[in-house]
């Protein structure tokens, strides 16, 4: 699974095309098991697209090819700076901190 948050001060509706635009992306996409826009319950301006997929290598795939850069890489670019990536932790193993070396 796959989640970037977005902080969207003021009218979204601009962000609301462009992040549709994405879902539509994600959920045409080989391995993709949805895709979803979800907004924050408590925080208004905490907005999320929410992607399911089948293994880590779809998810990635799904960056390839000028039509999915050209839609992905525009929005995604101005998600919060956090770890996005999540499965299930039997999947895991050990988990290690961004920017450790092995």
């Amino acid at each position: 699974m796959a989640i970037s948050r977005f902080r969207v001060p003021g009218d979204p509706s601009g962000f609301r095309v462009q992040a549709g635009a994405v879902v539509e992306q994600f959920s045409a996409s080989p391995g993709s098991a949805g895709a979803e826009l979800v907004q924050n319950l408590d925080e208004p301006e905490l907005w999320a697209i929410v992607s399911r997929w089948a293994d880590v290598g779809s998810y990635r795939r799904a960056f390839n090819g000028t039509a999915a850069k050209l839609v992905l890489i525009p929005l995604l670019s101005l998600a919060i700076d956090e770890p996005s990536a999540y499965a299930d932790p039997g999947s895991v193993g050990e988990n290690r901190p961004r920017g450790t070396v092995i």
